[in-house]
């Protein structure tokens, strides 16, 4: 389970999704792949996303400035893709700090047959 939603697993290989180059998707496995590429398909979540998978961890106070966007828009954000399960948040007094789920981010790449 990934924030309290459900994930179907494909029991050959222990993820959530077949590859699309394999076999056709289910329906559960393609609405649970379509809830993680819709959290990428916004450029600034993917710009966010990308910074965060560039370090081992970041402050939220330290994606402002390369994405000029507010602390408002930054939450946000990271709440969407928080809530896609792939990034993990901690909060250390008053930030967050984020790092790339791995595990998440191997599933959605070996769906996409990579």
């Amino acid at each position: 389970m990934t924030n309290g939603a459900t994930i179907p697993f494909n029991t050959e290989t222990g993820l959530c999704c077949s590859s699309v180059i394999e076999a056709p998707l289910g329906e559960a496995e393609a609405v649970e792949l379509a809830r993680i590429l819709a959290a990428l398909a916004d450029p600034v979540r993917l710009r966010l996303f990308s910074l965060v998978a560039a370090q081992v961890e970041v402050c939220s106070c330290d994606l402002e400035a390369p994405l000029a966007k507010s602390q408002p828009t930054i939450s946000h954000h990271t709440r969407v893709l928080s809530e896609a399960g792939l990034i993990v948040g901690e909060r250390r007094g008053r930030w967050m700090w984020w790092r790339v789920d791995p595990e998440r981010l191997a599933v959605v790449r070996a769906a996409l047959g990579g």
